[in-house]
């Protein structure tokens, strides 16, 4: 008799893959403009970057909005992955008010 285990994982999304790669990249930008402050290239990439940035995570935000509607099975899943990339909002206001200031 042979015995099937089903492990459901949800797997991970393209938008916590995007999420992820947004902080990393923006933390990398914010760190390297805290080390070379007079340096405007790094400036100027970040300022790009965040457009860039917004643009990409709004669409893929869009698209679980859209997602959530449409598929009352996983609107857990798709709750959870929405406040994940959302979760990048705040970050990235704490960076911009910092860059700011100095």
């Amino acid at each position: 008799m042979e015995t099937t285990i089903y492990d459901h994982k949800t797997p991970v999304s393209f938008s916590t893959y995007l999420a992820i790669g947004s902080f990393i990249i923006g933390t990398i930008l914010f760190i390297l403009h805290q080390i070379f402050p007079n340096e405007d290239y790094i400036f100027i990439i970040g300022f790009f970057y965040v457009l860039f940035a917004i643009l990409l995570n709004s669409l893929v935000l869009l698209n679980l909005l859209y997602q959530f509607i449409i598929n009352e099975a996983e609107r857990e899943t798709i709750a959870i992955r929405m406040l994940i990339l959302l979760a990048n909002i705040p970050i990235t206001l704490l960076y911009f008010f910092i860059v700011i200031k100095i």
